[in-house]
C-alpha cells in the first residue's frame, strides 16, 4: 500500500518530476518503520471484519511516525525533496490502508445479509427503541449475525436525532411515537435497547405494544453481555425488574479482587437462589477454591455443574453435601479446608411455613447458624458474612425471630484480630424460590385469580443478582459486628406488583381477577429494614448503610438458647418474641 501511494502521489505532481526510482530506499524504510510500529501496537492482531476508529487511528499514527521519521531525515540531507511528493504519498497509502479494510467490514457484513435473505424463515419487522450507546451495540451486533430479526426502523426520546441514520437504519420519530410508526412500518416487533429506560417507560410502552398485538422484548443487560451469559442478538422477554425500575448495587470491583482472587471461599445454602448467585458473583473474581455446602444433592448437583461448565480451568470447585445442623459435619469441614471467606446463606426462608414448624425453624436458623460460625471461628476464618432479613426486625414470627438470634450469635462472635463476623439484612428477592412471583405466574398461568393477601400489603424489592452483590460488597467492607442494610428505595405494593405480572402475561385484569386471600400466619402487613433504634445516616457504600443494632450479649444469647427446644410451639414463639423485642 506504501508503494501504491507513493505511484499515485508521482502522478498528481505536474509542476515537476519525481523518479519514483529515487524514492524506493526511503519508502522501504519507511515500511521497515510501519511494520516495528505496527506491531508494537498491535495493528495486525485486530480482526479485519471488527476494525473500529480505535484501529484506524493506530494505523494512521502508525504511518505519520514511519512517514515523518524518513521524511524529516530527507528533508535535511536532500535539497531536492518533495515535500508535496512525501506528503500526498502518505495521503494516498494510509487512505487505501484504511479503505481496504472498510471493503472487507462490507463485504463480510453483505455475505451474512445474503445468508439471512436466503433462509426460508420469515423475517420479523422489528424497531427499535432507543438511539445510544445500547442501540448501537444491538443493532451492530444484528446486521453481523445472520437471524430473522429485519430492522425497519428506529424511534428515539432525543426529538433532534429524527431523520438521523443509525448503521444504515432510519431514526423516524420519538417514542411517544410508536403506536403511529408500528402502524405505518407494519411492525410486528418492538426491541427496548434503553438498558436505563425507567420502569414507567417500561409499563407505557408494553401497555401501548399490548393494545396492537405487537410483541415487546429487551436487549440484554450490559452485565449479561459482558459476562458472556447472553449474546446481544438474542433477546429476553420483558420481566417484572424492568418494571419494577431497580438500580442495581454496582461492586467496587478493586476492592472486590483483593478481597476475593486467589483465596478458598465457602458458600452455605451453595444451591439456593441466593446462594448459587453468591457463587457466580464470588466466581468471576477467580478465587482459589469455592466450596460449595448444602443439604439438597440436586441443587448442589446444578450448580457444580454450572459453574464447572464456565470455570473448570481457572480454579478449583468442590460440591460437599452437608447439613449445616450436624455439628461435627461442619467443623470437620472447616478444619479440613481452612477457608478464609465464609458466606452463610443456609436457612428456612419460609414464613407460615415456619410457624407451623417452629422447631425445624430453631434447629436450621439459630442451631445451624451457631455450628457453622463457631466453626469458622476454630479454623481461623478471616471473614464471615450472614445473610439476614427485614422480617429480623421487630420480628412478629418464628422466621423473623429465629433469623434475629441468628444475627446475635454471629455479631457477637466478632472478635478484633481474629475472625471478623457480619449479616446483611435486605427485603424480599424477585424470583428466588421464597417469592411471591413464581406463585403470581402460576396462578396466571392457570388463568387465575392471583391471591394477594391483603391489598393494604407492602414489601420492598430487589433482583437476586443485587442481594448477592450486596453480600460480597460487605465482605470487602466489614471491620466487624456490623449489620448491613441495603437502601431499597420505595416499598412495593403488593397488589401493584400482581397488576404488573398480569400486563406482563398479556392478559387484563378484566381475564385474571386479583382477589384478597387474608394474611397468614406471622405475616406483617409492612416490613421493615431497620428499627428507630438501630438507624444511622451513615453511608458506606453506594445505597448501602451500617445499622446501629443493640444485642444481648453473646452469655444472655447462648444462655437463652441452650433449652430452648425443651418449649413447645406456642410458648416457643413467646419466648423467641419476648427475647428480639426492642
Amino acid at each position: 500500500m506504501i508503494l501504491i501511494g507513493a505511484i499515485c502521489s508521482s502522478l498528481f505532481i505536474q509542476k515537476r518530476i519525481v523518479f519514483l526510482g529515487d524514492y524506493i530506499l526511503p519508502l522501504v524504510i519507511v515500511l521497515v518503520l510501519y511494520l516495528i510500529s505496527a506491531v508494537y501496537v498491535k495493528i495486525f492482531s485486530v480482526i479485519n471484519r471488527y476494525t473500529d476508529y480505535r484501529a484506524m487511528v493506530r494505523l494512521i499514527f502508525c504511518q505519520l511516525f514511519s512517514y515523518l521519521a524518513v521524511g524529516v531525515t530527507l528533508a535535511t540531507l536532500s535539497p531536492d525533496f518533495s515535500y508535496r511528493f512525501w506528503g500526498l504519498s502518505f495521503i494516498f497509502s494510509s487512505l487505501f490502508m484504511i479503505v481496504l479494510r472498510l471493503v472487507w467490514i462490507e463485504l463480510s457484513v453483505f455475505s451474512k445479509s445474503k445468508n439471512k435473505l436466503s433462509s426460508k424463515t420469515k423475517r420479523i419487522k422489528t424497531l427499535v427503541v432507543g438511539a445510544g450507546a445500547g442501540a448501537d451495540l444491538y443493532i451492530r451486533t444484528v446486521l453481523r449475525i445472520p437471524s430473522n430479526i429485519e430492522l425497519v426502523a428506529i424511534v428515539d426520546r432525543d426529538i433532534l436525532k429524527k431523520h438521523s441514520m443509525l448503521h444504515g437504519i432510519e431514526i423516524v420519530g420519538t417514542d411517544d411515537q410508536i403506536e403511529k410508526v408500528v402502524i405505518n412500518y407494519e411492525i410486528k416487533q418492538v426491541v427496548i435497547a434503553i438498558p436505563s429506560l425507567g420502569s414507567a417507560d417500561y409499563e407505557r410502552i408494553l401497555r401501548q405494544c399490548k393494545q396492537m398485538d405487537v410483541k415487546v422484548i429487551s436487549m440484554p443487560k450490559y452485565e449479561d453481555v459482558v459476562t458472556g451469559k447472553l449474546e446481544v442478538s438474542k433477546l429476553r422477554e420483558i420481566d417484572i425488574t424492568d418494571l419494577l425500575g431497580r438500580e442495581e448495587v454496582k461492586l467496587d470491583q478493586s476492592s472486590l479482587q483483593s478481597n476475593l482472587t486467589g483465596k478458598t471461599i465457602l458458600v452455605t445454602g451453595a444451591g439456593g437462589s441466593i446462594g448459587s448467585e453468591i457463587c457466580r458473583q464470588v466466581s468471576r473474581f477467580h478465587p482459589k477454591r469455592l466450596l460449595l455446602v448444602g443439604h439438597g444433592e440436586n441443587s448442589i448437583y446444578l450448580i457444580h455443574r454450572e459453574l464447572l461448565g464456565q470455570y473448570k480451568d481457572s480454579f478449583e470447585i468442590i460440591p460437599i453435601i452437608a447439613d449445616i445442623q450436624d455439628r461435627e459435619r461442619i467443623f470437620q469441614i472447616m478444619k479440613n479446608y481452612r477457608p478464609e471467606r465464609v458466606y452463610h446463606a443456609a436457612a428456612h426462608k419460609h414464613v407460615p411455613l415456619m410457624e407451623y414448624n417452629p422447631s425445624e425453624a430453631v434447629k436450621n436458623n439459630i442451631y445451624g447458624t451457631k455450628n457453622v460460625a463457631e466453626a469458622a471461628k476454630e479454623a481461623g476464618v478471616e471473614k464471615f458474612v450472614m445473610i439476614s432479613t427485614d422480617k429480623a426486625v421487630n420480628p412478629p414470627n418464628i422466621m423473623g425471630a429465629t433469623k434475629r438470634v441468628a444475627e446475635m450469635i454471629v455479631t457477637n462472635l466478632n472478635e478484633p484480630g481474629k475472625t471478623l463476623f457480619a449479616a446483611v439484612r435486605f427485603g424480599n428477592v424477585l424470583g428466588s424460590r421464597g417469592s411471591v412471583v413464581p406463585v403470581f405466574k402460576e396462578q396466571i398461568a392457570t388463568g387465575g385469580p392471583v391471591t394477594v393477601t391483603d391489598f393494604r400489603m407492602t414489601r420492598y424489592f430487589m433482583t437476586i443478582p443485587e442481594a448477592s452483590r450486596l453480600v460480597i460488597q460487605a465482605g470487602a467492607l466489614m471491620k466487624g459486628g456490623e449489620i448491613f442494610v441495603l437502601d431499597m428505595g420505595e416499598p412495593v405494593k403488593i397488589v401493584d406488583l400482581a397488576r404488573k405480572m398480569i400486563l406482563l402475561s398479556g392478559v387484563d385484569e378484566k381475564e385474571i381477577k386479583i382477589v384478597e386471600s387474608g394474611i397468614r400466619p406471622g405475616e406483617k402487613l409492612y416490613e421493615e429494614l431497620l428499627s428507630s433504634k438501630e438507624r444511622l445516616k451513615e453511608q458506606v457504600f453506594e445505597k448501602i448503610f451500617v445499622g446501629k443494632v443493640e444485642s444481648h450479649s453473646i452469655q444472655e444469647t447462648n444462655d437463652f438458647i441452650k433449652d430452648l427446644l425443651t418449649q413447645d410451639g406456642a410458648s416457643l414463639k413467646e419466648s423467641l418474641l419476648n427475647f428480639t423485642k426492642q
